[in-house]
């Protein structure tokens, strides 16, 4: 099958559900009202250790409107969520008298209004039993976890090649937590009938929020239903099924009638993960004309007490450069705090800013250009796998962004650019996001109007999946856009992984293309004997589709209408399944490439005042095949902004004494508005991905890494000041 008229994927089509949004008519979870609802409230723990020796909830039950209150005297034995790629599930909440974290539910009170549930929460009295919290990653009270993930990596013999380079580069980098704080709060509501489950919830992933659901209250996966219709943002916190959604599901069955729960911006910093804060190792060795002899990466972060983090950090390193002798080594430190969670480009956005700051150090004690120095090491096959890339456009991308950036202006000299009383600089990085493509499915169905409709459990998080599937499904069908519709979170449609790790795009995509050839097929199967039809002895091969057709290849004029076939058989309509499944590397002799991207920043610095200024970035992205430029630049500038947050201002603050964290709001919990935000120019390079039907590679993160160690960068190329700890401060920049 061929596409006559391949326009409606790669426009810059408008957000489909724009209008909805703008005019307030998109339902998120919050907006979820349903009759005879009432309303949840959390109490929470006011120290990080210890045990709960008395939780009185008396008062609380007598207050107006109050119809139960759920602790871990009342709450019932939960079992244990599922494992996934993900890691496992948070532990059910409510089950013993341990305290693990500051924040942490302790009890659960069920009123009719929200107020009475708020008021009837501050009610219930808690006395503790203290222990000495575990806060710092430094703290060696707290257990130490080697190689947690199971990736620590070895190629050839890193400490001899160390010990023998020409130049060595050591240094240790320091990134703080930051809290994903998406725009909408997080909302669960949840009804129980007749042992059927129905959730509405903030999730990244309905198929996965409704088997953990129905494995934790042990019921069978079809009996539960999770929507996800419309998320306000996660940037990868409503990746995992927190406490949170399994205490209005228990509040639920227990009163028997449907609850909502909202979390309180406090309560979003305490309660859906956040990036982890890493101490990381970098020694890399070189000869005098730059090449790589050796790079060891350690890195160490923190995570919760009896929770996992699947986050792996120095791993990445091992495949960002060719180097004969690399080791990566990811270590974790159980500490008393609440759990971390993926946040958009986990991992990636720590080891980027360390691996690509010692890099630029390492270019001035060679005295060689930094992008020079890049180039110099190009990993032109895949380093651990010895394979090509199924693509990669990295070169291009910083030829093509040092031409628009201007780098070829840049005063090799430190301190030697100025705009008046601004010191000028100029820094860069890469950046190579890796991605593993994984299983999805999709159905596609024509109805006797003609009106397309594909599905797929899948979640839009505000990324534009409603948008670039119904373009995608329209061009596959032969189809308009308007003729098309795409439905999507809901767990009863087909199964689809998370929308996260920049995966879904493709996984989805390649799923719908699956779904809508085969259903051409289907088509082509009805009238295989049809003596009234012009297709009659088809095969997919020998047609193609446009203008709600299929038709000959050769000849247009020779095919009729999806209407017309079904019309004559008499059908309501036909449907097919598609599945996506990733492509054995080995077999297939590519390794999975992923999305690259170069930044370049110019800062201004005033070593005065300590301001600092970020008036221009470039980011210059191999994608594979953009589905639409205009949300696909829309996703690297949003990236990208999110990256001068991790560089310049963002950091969850948390009280060395207590384990309180003590700027849980956005007042205190600084995040880039467009006041710090200059211009951004993004440009697209490199061809389609070899790996999967339609090339495409995700975007939605690579905008991320490499922001905040340009930024680093370019300090030091203005100010002469070597800043390895995230977020550079004023105090940092002081003359």
């Amino acid at each position: 099958m061929t596409l006559t008229r391949p326009v409606v994927v790669g426009a810059g089509v408008d957000r489909v559900d724009g209008p909805l949004k703008v005019a307030g008519a998109a339902p998120y979870s919050s907006d979820i009202a349903l009759p005879g609802m009432v309303h949840v409230a959390l109490v929470r723990s006011t120290i990080a250790a210890g045990r709960i020796t008395r939780l009185d909830t008396g008062a609380a039950e007598q207050l107006p409107g109050v119809l139960a209150v759920l602790s871990h005297h009342n709450a019932p034995r939960l079992a244990a969520g599922p494992t996934n790629n993900l890691g496992p599930t948070p532990p059910p909440p409510l089950q013993d008298d341990r305290i693990r974290h500051h924040g942490q539910y302790l009890a659960a009170v069920v009123a009719e209004k929200p107020y009475q549930a708020a008021a009837a929460a501050r009610a219930v009295t808690v006395e503790y039993e203290r222990a000495e919290p575990v806060l710092r990653i430094e703290d060696p009270g707290g257990e130490l976890r080697n190689d947690p993930f199971g990736m620590d990596a070895t190629r050839g013999d890193a400490a001899g090649a160390l010990a023998a380079a020409e130049v060595v580069h050591e240094a240790t980098y320091v990134t703080a937590e930051n809290t994903n704080n998406p725009l909408g709060l997080f909302a669960t509501v949840a009804q129980w009938s007749g042992g059927r489950l129905t959730v509405h919830d903030a999730t990244q992933w309905t198929s996965n929020t409704c088997q953990t659901l129905a494995q934790m209250f042990e019921v069978p996966e079809s009996a539960v239903r999770v929507y996800a219709k419309y998320v306000g943002g996660a940037f990868g916190s409503g990746l995992r099924v927190w406490p949170h959604v399994v205490l209005a599901v228990l509040a639920a069955r227990t009163v028997g009638r449907p609850v909502k729960l909202v979390l309180s911006r406090p309560e979003m910093f305490t309660g859906i993960g956040h990036r982890p804060n890493t101490v990381q190792q970098l020694r890399i060795g070189a000869a005098r004309d730059g090449g790589f002899v050796a790079i060891e990466h350690e890195a160490l972060q923190t995570v919760a007490m009896d929770d996992e983090n699947l986050e792996p950090v120095a791993a990445s390193s091992a495949s960002a450069y060719a180097c004969p002798n690399v080791t990566t080594r990811d270590r974790q430190r159980r500490l008393n705090i609440p759990c971390p969670g993926s946040m958009r480009a986990p991992g990636e956005a720590q080891a980027n800013f360390a691996l690509e700051s010692a890099i630029d150090e390492l270019s001035y004690l060679l005295d060689m250009d930094p992008l020079d120095l890049r180039l110099r090491n190009y990993a032109q096959v895949q380093p651990q796998f010895g394979l090509p890339w199924s693509s990669k456009a990295l070169r291009e991308c910083y030829q093509v962004g040092a031409e628009r950036f201007g780098w070829s202006r840049r005063d090799r000299r430190i301190g030697a650019m100025r705009d008046g009383r601004w010191r000028v600089g100029y820094g860069m990085a890469g950046v190579s996001y890796l991605w593993w493509q994984v299983h999805c499915e999709a159905r596609a169905t024509i109805g006797s109007d003609g009106t397309g409709y594909v599905r797929s459990a899948a979640t839009d998080i505000g990324t534009g999946t409603y948008t670039v599937m119904r373009q995608l499904s329209a061009e596959l069908l032969g189809l308009e856009l308007d003729q098309v519709r795409f439905d999507l979170g809901d767990s009863n449609l087909p199964w689809s992984p998370q929308a996260g790790g920049s995966g879904l795009t493709g996984a989805l995509g390649n799923a719908v293309h699956a779904a809508c050839r085969e259903l051409v097929r289907t088509f082509l199967r009805t009238v295989v004997n049809d003596s009234a039809s012009p297709l009659r002895g088809c095969t997919i091969d020998d047609v193609a589709v446009s203008g709600g057709r299929i038709h000959h290849r050769a000849d247009g004029k020779l095919g009729e209408s999806f209407v017309a076939i079904l019309a004559r058989h008499g059908l309501d309509e036909l449907t097919a399944d598609g599945v996506s499944d990733p492509p054995d590397p080995q077999e297939v002799g590519m390794a999975p490439a992923g999305a690259f991207a170069a930044k370049f920043v110019e800062v201004h610095v005033d070593p005065d005042l300590g301001l600092l200024r970020v008036p221009r970035i470039v980011s210059v992205v191999d994608g594979g095949r953009i589905l639409n430029e205009k949300l696909a630049r829309s996703q690297i500038i949003g990236a990208t902004v999110s990256g001068v947050g991790q560089a310049l201002l963002e950091e969850t603050v948390t009280d060395p004494r207590t384990g309180r964290i003590a700027n849980a709001n956005l007042g205190d919990y600084l995040v880039a508005v467009n006041a710090d935000i200059g211009e951004v120019d993004v440009t697209f390079v490199g061809e389609p991905d070899q790996l999967t039907p339609l090339g495409t590679k995700g975007v939605g993160e690579v905008g991320l890494p490499g922001t905040a160690a340009a930024v680093a960068n370019a300090v030091y190329h203005a100010t002469g000041k070597r800043i390895r700890s995230l977020p550079i401060t004023i105090d940092e920049l002081l003359d």
